[in-house]
């Protein structure tokens, strides 16, 4: 199986994800951009950083340890947002950017993720040769050729003032709370959103190396919800453990999801000039309703495979300025290459602050179709595609539904499991069909 995901190298710390792992991986990563030229006529730099997780100490040290040794200067920037590793890359000249953190998932697990020159995820030809070159044997520097660890204390600061670089306005007046799910934006989030002039109140921002995503931040909003209602603020923010996604809930604590977020800033660049091609990238996971929503708009929707790497690949390769996934993951090109939470928040809170509307008046550009989602766990889902009667099933039922509703049937790429999603105009309907095709696909599969 392969070693790295959708997003990087991610398992268990200290079972799945070892410090001996990390070492490998970084000395491979090392030796292969080192053999591509990326190295070529000067001490090559790498930029390091972690989310608060307590595994992500020893890892980061395996790291640092595996980089230095092949000859890399490395730069420890502490706990930052995936996304600040992404600008600081980009913004340092670095060679290579290492960020540890396992986003979204609970605290035993962990996760390391590479950034090429310019700060853009390797591609997967790239990554399959770091893996491949793992545990060779190789000639080692010696004396001043071995890489040197600087601690770089100033890195936030430089993040910050690029975040704050990018508004147009300030944002006084708005009142907001933010979940930072006690992870990589409990010191620069709340800070960003105060010094672009919100008032605003942090919850699940006390990291502790364990509560990283407990019962906190996009994966758990009633602790947001009740915040904000209860202290009426205007909005409320929610980021996932390494700060990469943003959701929100407005006043009312209703939720705010991604498809909502690019709504919402697709409608409002639009009307400033700023899309370019008037064309959004989103998923094939885009719920129906942002979909009619843009259609109203004239604006194109273009789909990509789900994973933020795949809508970045989609707009750069034809030239966009927006994408993202209904997850949080928000991505704008005139700013960043990466899915940045913050950066989308601030982003959100310009365009209620602009416009003068509440979030939940700005939500109302789309009506979210109802979204019904079953894991068929523990299949065969390499037989899936191959399977003619679960396709002639999947083909009926997509007839009966015409234009009010849509299936996707596909393998995890992680686990064991087919994703069943069905979408139609009533939750009973799409209840109904996705239990019927999951019940199929069980049956098929197993």
């Amino acid at each position: 199986m392969a070693l790295f995901g959708t997003d990087g190298v991610r398992g268990l710390a200290n079972r799945d994800l070892t410090a001996e792992l990390a070492v490998d991986l970084s000395i491979a990563a090392a030796h292969i951009l080192g053999e591509l030229g990326a190295f070529k006529g000067h001490r090559p730099k790498a930029i390091v950083g972690q989310d608060s997780r307590a595994s992500g100490e020893f890892l980061e040290a395996a790291v640092v340890a595996g980089l230095a040794s092949a000859g890399v200067d490395v730069y420890r920037v502490g706990v930052l947002p995936t996304p600040a590793i992404a600008y600081l890359t980009a913004d340092m000249g670095a060679d290579l950017g290492v960020m540890i953190s396992a986003s979204h998932n609970p605290m035993p697990d962990n996760g390391i993720k590479f950034f090429a020159k310019g700060g853009g995820k390797l591609d997967d030809a790239l990554e399959a040769a770091i893996e491949k070159r793992m545990g060779e044997m190789w000639q080692r520097p010696t004396g001043k050729d071995v890489g040197r660890v600087i601690s770089d204390d100033s890195a936030a600061e430089r993040y910050l003032f690029h975040l704050l670089n990018t508004l147009s306005i300030n944002l006084s007046g708005l009142k907001i709370v933010v979940d930072c799910a006690n992870g990589a934006s409990s010191r620069v989030g709340p800070k960003a959103y105060t010094r672009a002039g919100a008032e605003v109140i942090a919850i699940s921002h006390e990291p502790n190396g364990w509560n990283i995503n407990e019962n906190c931040g996009s994966t758990y909003l009633e602790n947001l919800k009740a915040k904000v209602k209860e202290v009426h603020a205007d909005l409320g923010i929610a980021h996932d453990g390494d700060a990469d996604r943003c959701l929100a809930v407005d006043a009312d604590g209703n939720e705010i999801d991604g498809d909502f977020i690019m709504a919402i800033l697709a409608a409002d660049w639009q009307s400033r000039g700023l899309l370019k091609n008037e064309t959004v990238v989103g998923t094939v996971m885009s719920n129906l309703g942002f979909m009619k929503a843009m259609d109203e708009l004239n604006i194109n929707v273009e789909t990509a495979a789900v994973g933020d790497r795949y809508v970045l690949e989609k707009m750069l390769a034809n030239d966009h300025s927006l994408g993202g996934e209904q997850s949080g993951h928000i991505i704008m090109r005139h700013y960043a290459n990466t899915g940045d939470g913050i950066l989308t928040a601030l982003h959100l809170m310009q365009a209620v602050k602009s416009s003068g509307k509440s979030l939940k008046d700005l939500s109302n550009v789309m009506k979210r179709f109802p979204q019904v989602l079953i894991n068929v766990k523990d299949v065969k889902k390499e037989k899936l595609n191959s399977s003619i009667k679960i396709t002639e099933h999947i083909t009926r039922k997509e007839s009966e539904l015409g234009a009010s509703g849509r299936i996707l049937v596909r393998p995890s790429g992680t686990e064991a499991l087919v994703r069943v999603m069905v979408e139609a105009q009533s939750t009973e309907v799409a209840q109904k069909l996705a239990e019927e095709i999951a019940a199929l696909v069980r049956s098929e599969l197993s």
